[in-house]
Parts: C-alpha cells; sequence; structure tokens
C-alpha cells in the first residue's frame, strides 16, 4: 500500500476552517485510509492507501472531509517520494541550520505565467529563491515572518500554494518512514 502525504491548505488558522486532527484522523480512517498520523494542528497527515490514482485519491479526501467539517479546503496530495525528491532538491542548503528559515511552497499546478518581475522586486538582498518543478523554495535568513516575498508567493506564482518550513518537511518524512515499516511488516 502507497505511504501518502495530504497537506491541507489554511486550516485552523485564526479560528477559521477548524479542523482538529484527531477527527481529521477518524475522518480519514472512514474512507479506508490506513496508519494515519498527523502532524502539527496544520493539516499535516501521512497514511496508506490502496488507492493509487491521485485525483481519485484527492477527491475521495475532500469529500469525507467536506462531510465532516462542513468546509472543502484546498489539498495537496503527494507520495512519500514525490517529498523526499522535494527536500532532495533543496537548491539552499545553507538553510538547513535554520529550517524554520527555509520554506517549501508546494504548487497545486505548474505556474502559466508567474510573476518573475514582481517576485525579484519584492525578494530582498538577503532572501533566496527558486522555483522547480511543483515546489517553489523560499530562503528568509531575516525571518520568514518579515518577508514580503512570502507573503505574495501564491499570487505571484498564479497558482493555489502551501508552505512548510524544512523542519516540517523533515518531520513529515521521518513519518512517512514509520509509516512504510509499518506497511511492510
Amino acid at each position: 500500500m502507497p505511504t501518502w502525504i495530504a497537506l491541507f491548505h489554511a486550516v485552523n488558522v485564526a479560528g477559521k476552517n477548524r479542523m482538529p486532527m484527531g477527527e481529521l484522523k477518524a475522518s480519514l480512517e472512514s474512507v479506508k485510509c490506513k496508519d494515519v498520523r498527523t502532524y502539527v494542528q496544520s493539516g499535516n497527515v501521512v497514511f496508506r492507501s490502496a488507492m493509487k490514482n491521485k485525483r481519485n485519491l484527492s477527491t475521495r479526501l475532500l469529500d469525507a472531509v467536506e462531510k465532516d467539517f462542513s468546509f472543502r479546503p484546498r489539498l495537496t496530495l503527494m507520495t512519500a517520494d514525490e517529498l523526499r525528491a522535494a527536500a532532495d532538491c533543496n537548491p539552499f542548503p545553507q538553510g538547513t541550520d535554520q529550517p524554520k528559515t527555509l520554506h517549501f511552497f508546494f504548487l497545486a499546478e505548474s505556474p502559466a505565467a508567474p510573476d518573475i518581475e514582481g517576485i525579484e522586486n519584492a525578494a530582498t538582498d538577503s532572501e533566496a529563491y527558486r522555483l522547480a518543478n511543483l515546489v517553489f523554495y523560499l530562503w528568509t535568513p531575516d525571518g520568514f515572518g518579515k518577508s514580503k516575498l512570502a507573503a505574495s508567493v501564491q499570487r505571484r506564482l498564479g497558482v493555489p500554494t502551501t508552505a512548510r518550513n524544512y523542519s516540517t518537511v523533515l518531520q513529515i518524512i521521518r513519518m512517512t518512514e514509520t509509516s512504510e515499516n509499518v506497511g511492510n511488516r
């Protein structure tokens, strides 16, 4: 059974789109997801599923969430291998020493016409960024909260994104390894 990562967008932020992780776990288990585990309260889920079609699995998960929570968030769904590849392709190894300064914005789709000039203008001299495949990498050594680019990435790319810092990405990868070991027993 493949191991999947579900990254729900904009849940449990400022009291909106409330989705307690224990209830989310039960919701996904109700649609035959196995070994469901969550990480922090921001919609990070690792699970196994016999389904192999990403689009069909996404629809199944979102239908369950909408039924159980009365809203339908955006969702980025990826395999464990895709998440590991994103981490392995990190173009800013200097950011790994301070993992909360390095962010991965996972894109829902390839941007058709990203505002490259706007991205360049929003970035400070200390920031570094790169768009590779379906990930926008952003290193913010002066702090993510202060970054004008971080606040405008989704708008400037023109596609839905969800961001996770490097520390969270590593923790989710560790969870996938545990999940895969459970599945191989």
